[in-house]
């Protein structure tokens, strides 16, 4: 069984990590962003091995989707000879070099018994994406039309590998933005120092680029926001419409279809000509709780300001507006911890396909965003990678310079709405603020 990152069932034991790391001698959070999440590896295990009784008895050791698949269509999945991944290990696991790799038997022990014997089980060492794991099998390489001596590498999560199809250098912010996003940031040794960035997804060396420092941040949810909006205006369309008598089951299912595939293309284009002086709606954007800064899965989404007079386009652009605050939230994060922030890329559906979202970020964040030209960006850099491990580039840099598909347009700030965004900002962090200390400070 493999248990989706954006579970958070988990929220009672990663605050249970967050409280022991806080009391332990080696605050094992101290390279996560200092606090632990419930969509991350150690939270997760500790919570199945709590509810289910028949797979406690079963588990032998936990892998990551990430070097499941390497292992298996190269033929070894013995827990202890999988090659693991940096980027998973290091910004999910806890794992850093420095401190012997995953948190000590004790610590692991004292959060639960349950969880004795795991690390020997496990790992010790992790390696960066440019390291061949071995050769597809016969099965495999029959199952893929390809031949048993193609190279196979260590794998990583998505968004790291969408960094590199993007073409990401040192200091530039790639935002893979779908229903959720994330944030990753490539920064030199000598940049980084000794910082210990506060409230984001952790920092791992070579989780991205071998070489360099890999940073991560992101949101819980951003065209998931808009999703949840079109459910909520397509309930007449799917209750009454849908079940008419008054027209035939064809025609029907044809009007549902268009209505459906019409609803975020309308709303856009009304809320961008809305008058943003004649709409007070504010929102934030925690409907799927907060991933950074500062992750919490127990924050609810809020939104203010209604009145009679509000339409649906006004609300959605608050949607909007508060999906690019919470962006901003990030990149202000970055700027408080000294970490620099030279560019911003887009990439996924939403930067290709959502020009009103895109400007506004822009807007809201007062920087240019180039958009990735292709949109398979994250399998570009898988891509990139295999080029390193097959030898046909010596070092991934070489491999982006060659094999980058470059950007489709450049989004530029607009000077009539930064202004008045940074007082729209103000607004959203003080509904923020009052939203959790009211409502869930005591959860």
């Amino acid at each position: 069984m493999f248990v989706l990152w954006k579970d958070h069932t988990a929220i009672k034991e990663a605050a249970e990590i967050n409280e022991l790391c806080a009391k332990w001698e080696i605050d094992y959070t101290s390279y996560e962003g200092g606090i632990y999440s419930s969509e991350w590896f150690w939270a997760k295990v500790l919570h199945v091995l709590r509810a289910d009784e028949s797979v406690r008895k079963a588990a032998y050791s936990v892998v990551e989707h990430c070097d499941w698949l390497p292992a298996l269509i190269c033929g070894d999945t013995k827990p202890e000879n999988i090659k693991r991944s940096r980027c998973a290990a290091g910004h999910k696991a806890m794992w850093l070099e420095k401190w012997g790799g995953l948190p000590s038997e004790k610590f692991l022990t004292t959060l639960d018994p349950l969880l004795a014997g795991y690390r020997d089980r496990l790992y010790r060492d992790t390696y960066a994406s440019d390291t061949k794991v071995g050769y597809l099998t016969e099965e495999w390489a029959k199952r893929l039309g390809l031949t048993t001596n193609v190279a196979v590498g260590v794998g990583a999560f998505d968004c790291h590998m969408g960094a590199v199809g993007a073409e990401a250098t040192p200091n530039a912010l790639v935002r893979v933005i779908g229903t959720s996003t994330c944030d990753i940031l490539l920064s030199s040794y000598d940049e980084m120092g000794d910082k210990l960035v506060k409230g984001i997804c952790g920092q791992v060396d070579g989780s991205v680029v071998p070489g360099m420092m890999g940073l991560e941040a992101g949101q819980s949810a951003f065209g998931d926001v808009y999703a949840w909006f079109k459910r909520i205006m397509a309930w007449p369309i799917e209750e009454l419409i849908a079940t008419s008598s008054l027209i035939d089951e064809a025609t029907k299912q044809k009007l549902v279809d268009e209505a459906m595939d019409k609803i975020i293309p309308v709303l856009s284009e009304q809320a961008a000509a809305v008058d943003p002086k004649e709409s007070m709606v504010i929102a934030t954007d925690w409907m799927n709780g907060r991933r950074t800064p500062d992750a919490s899965q127990l924050v609810k989404g809020s939104i203010t300001g209604l009145t009679l007079g509000t339409t649906a386009p006004m609300m959605f652009r608050a949607l909007v507006e508060a999906t690019a605050f919470g962006s901003k939230a990030i990149t202000d994060r970055f700027a408080d911890e000294q970490v620099n922030i030279e560019s911003v890329i887009g990439i996924g559906g939403i930067s290709l396909k959502s020009p009103f979202v895109m400007q506004t970020m822009a807007d809201v964040l007062n920087m240019p965003i180039k958009v990735a030209k292709s949109d398979q960006a994250c399998a570009f850099g898988a891509a990139m990678f295999a080029a390193v491990v097959a030898g046909v580039y010596e070092k991934v840099e070489d491999a982006q310079e060659a094999m980058g598909q470059g950007f489709a347009m450049e989004y530029l700030p607009n000077p009539a709405n930064v202004a008045m965004y940074a007082e729209l900002y103000k607004e959203y962090q003080k509904l923020g603020q009052i939203t959790e200390e009211t409502f869930y400070k005591s959860l």
